[in-house]
Parts: C-alpha cells; structure tokens; sequence
C-alpha cells in the first residue's frame, strides 16, 4: 500500500457552475497525483498535490523518443451521494501491459487503483453531477533521464490529473460519421497498436485532419499489412450488428483492448445475444450494408461511453447504416452501461467501485 502525503492548495479554483457546458478536456481540478521512479529504488514518494506546471530539462528522453504511456477512466456521482469508479482494476491491468511494451517499471495494481481513488477523493467536489457529465480521469507516465541515447529511461514520472467532463462528441448520442481510412495506417501487429501510448495517437492525427475536413468524426483504420481488414476507429473500439449477431474485431495486438468493449461483450452474452470477436473485412462491411444486413455501428470507450455510428465513408462511398438513427441495441447497452455506473441500476458483476 502507498503512503500518500496530501497537500492541499491554498488557491482554489472557481468550479464550473451546475448547467454549465463542460467540454471534455478543457478544465482541470485543483488537484494531481504524481509519484516518482528511480531505478534501484523502484516507485516513491507518492502525493496528492497542487495541480500545477512541471519543470523537465529539454534532454528529457520523452520528448526525444516518446517512451511514456496513459489511461483513461471516470468517475462519477452516484445518486447516493458517493463519488464511483467503473472497473479501475481493468485499467491497472491494461497500464501494466502498455509499461511492459514500452520498457517503463511496472505499478502493482493494488497501488494504481489506490492513486486513483486519493486524488478523486481530494477533488470529489469538482465530480459534476448534471445528467451525462463525469470526472474523468487521466494517468500517464513520462520518462524523465536527461539523456539523448536510444535506451529506457531510469527515472519516471506517474501523474493522475482530472477534468469534469460532459459528452466526448459535441453531438452527444446522435450517430456520427465515420471515415475509413484506406491510405495510411495506424499501427501492425508486434508494434505498439495494443498499448495506449502516445505515438499511436500522433500517427492517427493527419487521417483525422483528412476526416474531419470530409465532414466526419472519426477515423475506422483497416489493418496495416492486407489493408483489407477492419481494426479501430481512433478514440474507440468498433462494434457491429449484422444479421442479429454482435461482431467486433479479435484483438491482435494492433488493437487496444478497451474496458468499455470487455464490457459490451460480457453484458451482450449475459443477455443472451450472439457474440463473434473475429477479423472483418471492409468488403465484408460492405456487401451486409448493401444487402440490408447491417442493422447498426457502434463504438465504445472510456470517454465517448457507446457512439452510434450513422454513416460510414469508404473510399468513394457512403453508407447509412439504420436511416442514420440510434439502433436498438446501440440505446440499450448505452443505458445498461450508464446507469450502472452513476448507480442508477443494479451491478451484478460488481463492476462499480466506491472512492
């Protein structure tokens, strides 16, 4: 167990007003959690202090070589008046794998969860508590060697900051568009894809710009080899409804193994329905959309929760997937989703953590 010191500021800031439109990303707490790595002394000096500035030298090895990794979860205002998180032990786990790739020191599950749980309860405050809004939650580690040798670093920075939040999508959950990218690629197997770092996300940044600009959220990448096969869209995993069934492609260590996506599979088969993790190719896609197979699109994650998807673009085409409205399924896994987490309906799996 850590032993957290806790220092509070002494400037606090102006907290968003009940009403108030949030964003996602934009405003920060009071508060962040921030521990220290020093090889031959492993992870020390826990604490909850000030959010503020950090001081780096500019020989800092990520800024050269982007060795550092990040998460993502919430939390949130449970009717009963605690503050909740959702599954945190999943996103200890998946920081861990994302280290081990990347060559940055381990943090016991146990001590993650714990970090969490003490900054959430310094800022429990700042968690909002309109309908749809939360605290979301950003760890990441950085390395911090002053040193310009392609090598892993031997000192380590784990912050936690937070940020209230409202909908990821400006458009909350109308169906967006997306682009299937078919010129560049994100990630093959045996690189980083699996792992939520940093790099995955610069090289997903200029086929966003080129969505964006063809008037669509999100980029959905193919694989990097065959070029031919569905993998992620880029703030989410990716799930269809084709002839009844619920496929969504197999992990293959391109593609990030999210909380929300383990969620839907396992709350998709303890409903009975009919679940395949398999490759999926964008012909495959096609040909169910033309024949009226392909009933609805959904993407899910940590931020945007379940995003209906009501059109997808590839290459010259575009498809309209259910009159461009939210699915059935899509509504009902957003509400058995949502409603657990601000402890709206119950929670079999015990899923909801207490802070």
């Amino acid at each position: 167990m850590l032993n957290i010191r806790i220092e509070k500021t002494d400037h606090p800031k102006q907290k968003p007003q009940k009403g108030e439109k949030l964003g996602f990303g934009h405003i920060f707490t009071d508060h962040m959690f921030v521990m220290n790595y020093t090889e031959g002394r492993g992870w020390h000096d826990a604490r909850v202090v000030p959010f503020d500035r950090v001081s780096l030298s500019p020989a800092a090895m990520v800024f050269h070589y982007g060795q550092e990794m990040f998460e993502g979860l919430k939390a949130y205002a449970g009717k009963d008046g605690n503050a909740y998180l959702f599954r945190p032990d999943m996103n200890a786990k998946r920081a861990n794998a994302s280290n081990d790739r990347l060559c940055i020191p381990r943090i016991p599950e146990e001590d993650f969860v714990q970090a969490v749980k003490a900054v959430v309860d310094v800022d429990r405050d700042w968690i909002p508590t309109d309908p749809g809004t939360s605290l979301y939650v950003r760890p990441f580690i950085i390395a911090t060697d002053e040193f310009l040798g392609v090598a892993p670093s031997k000192t380590y920075l784990f912050f936690i900051i937070l940020s209230p939040s409202g909908a990821y999508y400006a458009s909350g959950l109308a169906p967006v568009g997306i682009w299937i990218e078919d010129e560049y690629v994100r990630a093959v197997r045996g690189g980083i894809g699996f792992a939520k770092t940093g790099g995955n996300y610069a090289a997903s940044l200029i086929a966003q710009v080129k969505a964006h600009d063809g008037g669509f959220s999100q980029v959905l990448w193919l694989d990097g080899v065959e070029r031919k096969y569905i993998e992620e869209v880029g703030a989410m995993n990716i799930f269809f409804k084709i002839d009844g069934k619920i496929l969504t492609p197999a992990l293959n260590g391109s593609i990030l193994p999210g909380v929300t996506r383990n969620t839907v599979l396992q709350l998709a088969r303890q409903w009975g329905m009919e679940v395949e993790e398999r490759r999926i190719s964008a012909d495959e896609l096609l040909e169910a959309a033309h024949s009226g197979r392909l009933e609805e699109v959904f993407g899910t994650g940590t931020a945007a929760v379940i995003s209906p998807v009501g059109r997808l673009r590839f290459k010259d085409e575009i498809i309209t997937i259910g009159d461009g409205k939210i699915g059935e399924v899509t509504q009902k896994l957003y509400d058995e989703i949502t409603g657990i987490q601000y402890g709206l309906l119950p929670d079999p799996n015990g899923w909801r953590v207490q802070v």
